[in-house]
């Protein structure tokens, strides 16, 4: 069984940053890609960046040039920088295990971004 905690969530005026941390149980995390999912109030959950066991990344078109996910494979630990937040980056935000098709799933973080 793996367990994916997030960290980091809050709330951040328009144009501030947020770094959000997912911490991962168990001896698979190495081998697998990671992703970060968002959902906002009435919307769908949709993948926002992504990062295999090799360290290539993707993003969504939407936060590219301001979002930046990293692992640290020795912490089994997954980072998403968030800067120069918008208002529309307001949702919950879930680590996952798996990229395309997630295997497990963290409880989410809130992340608000509001003036």
């Amino acid at each position: 069984q793996v367990q994916l905690v997030e960290s980091g969530g809050g709330l951040v005026q328009p144009g501030g940053s947020l770094r959000l941390s997912c911490a991962a149980s168990g001896s698979i995390f190495g081998n697998r890609a990671m992703g970060w999912y968002r959902q906002a109030p009435g919307k769908q959950r949709d993948l926002v960046a992504g990062i295999t066991s090799g360290g290539i990344t993707n993003y969504a078109d939407s936060v590219k040039g301001r979002f930046t996910i990293s692992r640290d494979n020795a912490k089994n630990t997954v980072y998403l920088q968030m800067n120069s937040l918008k208002p529309e980056d307001t949702a919950v935000y879930y680590c996952t295990l798996g990229m395309a098709r997630p295997i497990y799933w963290g409880q989410g973080t809130q992340a608000t971004v509001s003036s």
